[in-house]
Order: C-alpha cells, then sequence, then structure tokens
C-alpha cells in the first residue's frame, strides 16, 4: 500500500464550495482592487468584537497612564500587557481585513489567533488584577483596572467563538 500526497485546501470555508480555477483567475484580473479589503469583516461580529477590545485596552492604557502611580511595577506590567495585546489584536484584524490569510497559507491563523488570545487573556487577567488590589481608590487607576477586566471578558469571548467555530469545522469536515 502507497501512501500518495493529498492536496489540502485552506482557503475554503466549511460553508461553501470552491470556485473554479477559470472564474478565480478571470475575477482577480478584472476585480483585484475590490477584493483586496474584507467589508463585510468591519460589520462582522469578531471584527466588532476586535474593534471593542482595542478600545477597551486603549481606554484602560490610557487611564493608566494619566494617573499618578504608587507602585510602579504593578502599572508598568499592566501598560506592557495592554499595549502588546493591543498591536496583536491590531495586528489580527488587519490580517483578516486585507485577507492576508489567504497569501500566506503556511501559518495556521485560527490557531495562531486562539494561542494568542489564550495567552493574552490570561496575561491581561493578571495584570487587571494587580491593577486592581493596587489602585488605592485613585479614580485612573481603577478605571484602567475596569476596561482591563472589560477586554479581559471581550478576549474570553474571542476565545468562546473561535473554539465554537473551530469544533463545528471539524465536526463538518468529519461527517462529509
Amino acid at each position: 500500500m502507497s501512501h500518495g500526497a493529498r492536496v489540502i485546501r485552506t482557503g475554503v470555508s466549511s460553508g461553501g464550495t470552491a470556485a473554479p480555477p477559470a472564474a478565480t483567475a478571470a475575477s482577480s484580473s478584472a476585480g483585484s482592487d475590490a477584493e483586496l479589503m474584507d467589508g463585510a469583516y468591519f460589520r462582522s461580529c469578531a471584527g466588532m468584537l476586535k474593534v471593542a477590545q482595542m478600545i477597551s485596552l486603549l481606554v484602560g492604557f490610557i487611564s493608566v497612564n494619566n494617573s499618578p502611580w504608587t507602585d510602579y511595577s504593578a502599572y508598568s506590567y499592566f501598560q506592557i500587557v495592554t499595549m502588546c495585546d493591543l498591536v496583536m489584536i491590531l495586528f489580527f484584524y488587519i490580517i483578516h481585513i486585507f485577507r492576508i490569510y489567504r497569501k500566506l497559507t503556511c501559518v495556521s491563523w485560527p490557531l495562531a489567533e486562539f494561542l494568542h488570545y489564550l495567552i493574552g487573556t490570561i496575561l491581561l487577567l493578571i495584570a487587571s488584577i494587580v491593577a486592581a488590589s493596587k489602585s488605592y481608590n485613585l479614580t485612573g487607576l481603577v478605571a484602567g483596572a475596569t476596561f482591563g477586566f472589560l477586554a479581559t471578558i471581550l478576549c474570553v469571548l474571542s476565545i468562546w467563538s473561535s473554539y465554537k467555530v473551530s469544533c463545528i469545522t471539524q465536526s463538518t469536515n468529519a461527517s462529509v
């Protein structure tokens, strides 16, 4: 028994079918500018969730940055975690908007995003707990910790939705 090479298509969603190569070539030459950005991702639940995460992280960062600190290490850790999380969420947002995941098929984008959210959420939860415990009732620090907790909840929602999507995709592919 010989084991032949198998072709794995990563550009096809679980709900749709692949377009024939002739139609793909015709549409890419005719409307490549229209396909550069994914306009539907702006209005999708995942896109709006990423925007809400970025806004809450930015507000939390600004709140802590503009407050008088009593514990330098706790709030510098909070600022580093919020900015790193913000940059990574913006990175994945750009990946989805410009459909870069279709060009770079060597990376498992759902797995990379899931791992980012998993690690980032744990670090953000720790940073928010530390920031809340060291806030000493200063309003800016309490607001920063509150927005950190809000961003943590939004990141948990992203983890749950990406896990749900990957489980549905795997079970759909297994039954076919």
